[in-house]
This record gives C-alpha cells, sequence and structure tokens, in this order.
C-alpha cells in the first residue's frame, strides 16, 4: 500500500520525536550563483507541486533556466545537507508543512520573502497560512502551497441504513459538537454492528488540537502540554474509544477497512479525499461531505522559500509567485489534490464543480469556509517531538487497554523531557 498523506504526517510526527532535534542549519554562507544568475533550480517533492503547471513555468520564464528536481526519500535531510553546502543549495525549495516551524529559529538561512514583494501579495493568501512561516520579528520564510482544512467524510448510505440525516448540511447542522457526533456513532454502530465512526483516537486528537489557538509549547518557549486545552483534547478523543465506536485502526489494514464499509465516516483533511477514492472506488457515490465538529481545523499543507544562497532571489520569488498565483493553484488542486491558499481559487470552476466520487456534491462549500476560519495557533519548532507521546500513548490504549489517566499522565511526562531537552521551559 501507498503511504498517504495522513500516514506521511503521523510517520512525521513520530519521527521529529526520534530525532530529538530542531534544523540546524549551519554550515557555508556564499553564494550559488551571482545576483543577476538565470540558471536556478528549484526542488520539491513528488506531489508537493503540480508538475503540469512547473512545466509551464519552465514555457513561461523562457529568459531563465529554471532545472527542476522532484527529490526522492527524507527531503528535509536533504535539503538540510544543501543548505550546508551552500553551493549545492537550490534557488528554490519546497519546505514541509511539519517543517516549518524547525526552521524559523534559522531564518537567515532564507530570504525574508517580503523583502521581494510578498508583503505586497499577503492580502490575497490566507493570513493564518502565512503566520506559520513567519518569525516572531516578522520575517516570512515560505510562501504557502496549500493547506489541510479539515471535515467529516462519511457514508451516505450507511448513514440512512442508520437513519441518521444523510443531507450534508443537515449532517453539519446536527452533528456540529463532538458530543452529537459520537451520539450519531453509537446510533451507528448499533444499527450496524460491523461499522464504526472513527479509524482511531489519535485523528480525533489531532482534529481538536488543531481547532484551538494554542498547542503545546507557548511564545515564550514555554511547555503547556499540560494545560486544559490538551487535557480535553485528549479526554474527548478518549470518549469514541469508551463508547465502543473505535475501529482502533493504526496498521496497514485501513484500505479495507474504508472499501469494506468497516469505518462509516473519516474525519481528515481536503487532501485525504483522494485517499479514500483509491483505496474504495468501488464506493464512489457513496460519500458525502460535512462540517468538522467543533470548527474548522488543518492538517498538512507546505510551503515555497528561497535560500539566502539563491543566485537571483528577486527573478525566484517572481517564479515562486506565478506557480502559487490562485489561477494556477486551481489547476494544482485538479492535478495534485492541493488545496488553495488564495481564496480567490475557491470561486474557479476547478473548485466550484461536483464531485463525482461524493455524489456529485459541491464539495468547496464546505472546505472553502473552513479554510477561511482556521484558527492561528503559534508551533514551536519542537511542537511535532513534544507532541509524539501523547499519539503513541493514545494508541497504547486502543493497542494494549491501558488506562487513559495512565497514559496521559506518562504522554505528558514523556513530553515535559523532550521538551526539556529541546530547551523548552
Amino acid at each position: 500500500m501507498d503511504l498517504s498523506r495522513r500516514r506521511f504526517l503521523q510517520a512525521a510526527a513520530l519521527s521529529a520525536a526520534a530525532a530529538g532535534a530542531t534544523a540546524a542549519c549551519g554550515g557555508g554562507s556564499g553564494s550559488s550563483g551571482s545576483k543577476d544568475s538565470k540558471n536556478l533550480t528549484l526542488w520539491y517533492w513528488s506531489g508537493g507541486l503540480s508538475d503540469k503547471v512547473v512545466a509551464d513555468a519552465k514555457k513561461h520564464f523562457s529568459d531563465i533556466s529554471l532545472k527542476t528536481s522532484v527529490v526522492g526519500g527524507d527531503f528535509k535531510t536533504k535539503l538540510l545537507t544543501g543548505l550546508r553546502a551552500a553551493q549545492s543549495a537550490p534557488d528554490i525549495t519546497g519546505i514541509k508543512g511539519e517543517d516549518i516551524a524547525s526552521f524559523l529559529p534559522n531564518a537567515n538561512r532564507f530570504i525574508d520573502l517580503n523583502s521581494v514583494g510578498a508583503d505586497k501579495l499577503a492580502p490575497q493568501y490566507l493570513s493564518w497560512k502565512l503566520k506559520q512561516a513567519t518569525t516572531q520579528d516578522g520575517k516570512l520564510i515560505g510562501f504557502p502551497i496549500d493547506i489541510g482544512p479539515c471535515a467529516t467524510y462519511y457514508r451516505e448510505d450507511l448513514f440512512a441504513q442508520a437513519g441518521l440525516p444523510t443531507d450534508p448540511a443537515k449532517v453539519s447542522a446536527e452533528l456540529s459538537t463532538w458530543d452529537a457526533y459520537f451520539k450519531a456513532g453509537v446510533e451507528l454502530h448499533k444499527a450496524i454492528p460491523k461499522t464504526f465512526l472513527i479509524n482511531n483516537i489519535g485523528s480525533v486528537f489531532s482534529m481538536i488540537v488543531g481547532q484551538g489557538t494554542q498547542r503545546f509549547i507557548d511564545e515564550d518557549n514555554k511547555f503547556i502540554g499540560d494545560q486544559d486545552h490538551i487535557r480535553t483534547a485528549w479526554t474527548t478523543a478518549v470518549k469514541p474509544y469508551t463508547l465502543g465506536i473505535d475501529a482502533k485502526i493504526n496498521d496497514n489494514t485501513w484500505n479495507a477497512a474504508i472499501s469494506g464499509g468497516t469505518l462509516g465516516t473519516e474525519i481528515g483533511a481536503a487532501w485525504h479525499a483522494l485517499d479514500i477514492s483509491n483505496a474504495a472506488p468501488g464506493t464512489k457515490g457513496k460519500w458525502r461531505v460535512a462540517s468538522l465538529p467543533g470548527g474548522p481545523s488543518n492538517l498538512g499543507g507546505s510551503f515555497l522559500a528561497i535560500p539566502a544562497t539563491s543566485g537571483n532571489p528577486e527573478e525566484a520569488f517572481e517564479i515562486i509567485s506565478w506557480i502559487l498565483s490562485p489561477e494556477n493553484q486551481a489547476r494544482g488542486f485538479t492535478d495534485a489534490a492541493l488545496f488553495p491558499t488564495a481564496p480567490a481559487a475557491y470561486e474557479l470552476p476547478a473548485l466550484t464543480g461536483g464531485d463525482a466520487f461524493f455524489g456529485g456534491q459541491k464539495t468547496i462549500e464546505i472546505f472553502g469556509p473552513a479554510a477561511e476560519r482556521i484558527p492561528a495557533a503559534y508551533e514551536a519548532p519542537a511542537d511535532a517531538a513534544v507532541s509524539a507521546p501523547y499519539y503513541s500513548e493514545l494508541t497504547s490504549i486502543e493497542a494494549k487497554g491501558k488506562d487513559p489517566d495512565e497514559a496521559w499522565k506518562d504522554a505528558v511526562s514523556q513530553a515535559m523531557q523532550i521538551a526539556q531537552r529541546q530547551g523548552v521551559k
């Protein structure tokens, strides 16, 4: 099974904890080219940009030699190696959303995009997403490629069989809170015993944390992973387990579960629609999309940046702004399921049409408003590493029957130890 973007993000969080280190971009500071260089390089990963838009960028900027590389393997590690070597660094690079916070302490290794025109374009893009790539003193090191506004994917046929509402507007209204959503899950499981509400409780925890304005570390570099907002997210996430509506899927059985009706709903980002359709093509037309219980949340979304060694940062940003224009972001949504960061794209045909997999539903009517209402939250460089124990302990509850209160204590204890090693107060 190919690694879905959701599973990749989960794995990335655990890898960050294991690494226990933020991105230290030390090394040479020489330029990879002269300021009038017309030979520019662009690095990104497979699926990170629309290959069609990138190919057209080469034609559009015909006076520039734009060499593009789709970098496989551990992109962050290879980028760090390039930044240290200076001469091998690209002129434009992708930065994955789960990595952006770890690069902020070394913002001097990148061009402040506001100095090459990003400040003039910023009003066209989502402010909360721009904030993720902005240092505390106002430097912008990444321009947003995409985001992952979240929603509830549900099987309309199974909801009908259980006597639950089936219209997306009614589902959004009647299942607008986590408790209402869980209550519907109990009814669904009672009517169809083989069907569960969620795949695992870690996904619920992730969504609820993303609905808040605080995470695990505050802007004063203080650990807050033991405070009420995280404790409430934990307690809420555990409820599906105690109610018996948790499928407890934390392995490669997800594909079979999604295609066989084991999962009546999925909570996930806009790009997760591609995971579902790829895993369960035989369920085409049976799925619908409703608003996420509890309010908007985001999962994923990456950036383009310009290393400080770039030979021509002004020209590099012209390329970035062209690739990420609203029109080309709409194409990116069609080509690579990259949900746009420019709201103007939400009005374009690529996003306003009905989706056959979801019974012809215009899913932008759910994802668009959610994207614009996602709360801005500070994400510290060590956030991914510090958050990992919570997910591990939630899995221990499901896999080993660990007491949720004991799991909570262990998660906090482990997170505090990681935070201390990361220099968090």
